[in-house]
């Protein structure tokens, strides 16, 4: 059953376009969605659940309150939807998996302006152009911009007084021609930014006005008789034609171009992102989308498209793809070619995105060998009889006997589990006796699972020696499991491996990945265990703390504890709730203790 406030939303929900957002019990945004109708989309969550997949049954049972935003057009809710998912990013809702840092080009705002390579975007700083996923591709159109002009490389304060009273002198990039001396008034504003001019149309990758020009000055200069300089400009045109022969794939008449694939596993989705000008290839990209649940791959690529073209600036006013999108944009016009040099370009994008999820999966199938390779060592270091896909290890904590506690862990395929672990307060000992605790949560763990009929582990880990391997091999005795599961102890000190009814110990190599893994999980056990054992203590000192406090016993204290499950809560809470608990004379002697 839905609450009433649910409900009444779905009820009240308009025939429109626009967002909806759910919530959970405690008001966290868990999935935020596009429509065309928010009436008819956001209905049918609840209409035909027995439609969907486990997972989006799983969201549709956590929803406890509804939310929804109008918007003019499907493509305003779109763009609407991919903002709120950037900014609160809902568990339920798809997310892009990239952690780089690229590389810009900057045409920096200052007198004279140098062109530099940084990975830090400043929009104050000056122009940018890029990102570039490549640094080597990045640094040949660098190199190309300072072999065809005259761009100086310095960092001096090229002002006009520093000029004026040269308090800068020219450098070895002058006396080799790389640069015309604009730190000595050599050249003139004016010349030096018509340079720039000209190369900001290669880093915009408009290679066709920067040939045009350079073309129309080869010929004035060749009717003027003036040979050499035209061979100058002739040199100047066969640096530019010998770097579109590296970076031309297709036609030179397609430009202003993007190009996104998509391909998908069960799991995850990858996409390939191309920005063509003139034929070229400017800019490329491969993301890699995880699925939440099971989206198609129209609706990831419909998401994607603006996260893309937003996060990497693009106007074009073409978006190539291999499937359509969902959504109509007046930003662009959705082409999905069928021949031709168009048909070449998503194809080529396409190879980049079946390569990537290709390289992820044999990354997959590299770490489940490495992983399955370990335990295949622990089974032959151990002589089990099994492969030890399940392996459970149980560690106690106690402090000067006080609050003793009992953790297990749970490791499967060589990967922590943690929805497998569990926590154990010690119920029928009484003082700072280990064996009897391991007995005590041995016994309870398996009789549990045999209630339960669970999935029973191939190896069992006791953190301890001889003493408490015995007391948990009890435990199974009881229960007519022993011998059935193997089990082993594992000393501190020097890390040796005790087998039940064995006086001798067996010692493994210290570099043994096998030894390397089982001391990982006895780790994690013993973490485990000190974790929930100080916050045992934390809240018994707080009873301890509140009940000295004339009027409020332990049943008070316990009361509260419960409600806010922490102590850190009950101090956090502010006067009203705690009187509502407690009542108004408890709650504010309470808010007298001190904090911390």
């Amino acid at each position: 059953m839905f609450p009433d406030q649910v409900k009444d939303t779905i009820s009240s929900l308009p025939d429109s376009p626009g967002i909806y957002r759910y919530y959970n019990r405690v008001g966290e945004l868990i999935y935020v969605g596009k429509a065309k109708s928010l009436k008819k989309r956001v209905s049918s969550y609840f209409n035909k659940q027995s439609q969907y997949n486990r997972k989006t049954e799983k969201l549709v049972s956590e929803i406890a309150k509804i939310e929804f935003t109008m918007t003019n057009s499907e493509f305003d809710a779109l763009l609407l939807e991919n903002n709120f998912i950037k900014q609160n990013q809902p568990k339920y809702n798809i997310l892009l998996k990239d952690d780089k840092t690229f590389p810009f080009l900057c045409i920096l705002k200052e007198r004279f302006p140098r062109i530099i390579y940084t990975r830090k975007y400043i929009p104050k700083q000056g122009e940018y152009f890029g990102p570039y996923t490549s640094v080597v591709s990045m640094k040949a159109v660098l190199e190309l911009v300072r072999q065809l002009y005259s761009i100086r490389t310095c960092s001096l304060l090229l002002s006009k007084e520093n000029i004026e009273q040269k308090k800068v002198k020219v450098c070895l990039e002058f006396h080799i021609g790389n640069c015309k001396g604009p730190c000595e008034g050599m050249q003139e504003d004016l010349s030096y930014l018509e340079e720039i001019a000209q190369a900001r149309n290669i880093l915009k990758g408009d290679l066709s006005v920067v040939e045009d020009e350079f073309s129309r000055r080869m010929i004035e200069a060749s009717s003027t008789l003036e040979f050499e300089k035209a061979a100058f400009y002739k040199h100047k045109l066969e640096l530019l034609e010998k770097f579109q022969i590296k970076s031309l794939v297709v036609n030179r008449k397609l430009t202003n171009i993007d190009v996104m694939t998509i391909t998908s596993s069960e799991t995850n989705a990858f996409i390939n992102y191309l920005q063509i000008k003139e034929g070229s290839i400017i800019f490329s990209k491969n993301v890699e989308v995880k699925k939440k649940l099971d989206e198609e791959d129209e609706d990831i690529l419909s998401l994607v498209v603006q996260e893309l073209r937003s996060t990497y600036p693009s106007n074009n006013p073409e978006v190539y793809t291999n499937v359509p999108l969902i959504v109509k944009s007046d930003e662009f016009e959705n082409v999905i070619p069928q021949i031709g040099d168009k048909k070449k370009l998503v194809d080529l994008s396409l190879k980049n995105a079946l390569y990537l999820k290709k390289e992820k999966e044999i990354d997959k199938e590299e770490q489940k060998s490495k992983k399955n390779k370990v335990l295949h060592i622990m089974q032959d270091n151990l002589r089990l009889m099994n492969y030890p896909k399940i392996i459970e290890c149980f560690d106690n904590s106690n402090f000067q006997g006080t609050n003793p506690v009992a953790s297990m862990v749970r490791f499967v395929d060589g990967k922590a589990d943690k929805k497998g672990y569990r926590h154990f307060n010690i119920k029928t000992v009484t003082g700072p006796d280990d064996f009897a605790s391991m007995k005590e949560i041995v016994g309870r763990r398996y009789k549990r699972i045999m209630e339960e009929e669970s999935e029973f582990p191939n190896l069992i880990i006791v953190d301890g020696g001889k003493g408490q391997l015995s007391s948990a091999c009890e435990a199974l005795q009881e229960l007519g499991l022993y011998g059935k599961i193997p089990i082993i102890g594992i000393a501190k000190r020097l890390e040796e491996i005790y087998y039940p009814d064995d006086s001798v110990p067996l010692l493994i190599s210290k570099k043994s990945p096998a030894l390397l893994l089982i001391q990982r999980i006895r780790d994690e056990a013993h973490r485990f265990a000190i974790t929930f054992h100080r916050q045992k203590r934390s809240q018994s000192t707080f009873v301890t703390e509140i009940e000295n406090i004339a009027g409020i016993g332990k049943k008070t204290a316990d009361k509260l504890l419960a409600h806010f499950k922490s102590v850190k809560k009950i101090k956090e809470a502010d006067l009203d709730e705690l009187r509502k608990i407690a009542g108004e004379k408890i709650a504010r002697k309470i808010k007298e203790l001190p904090q911390g």
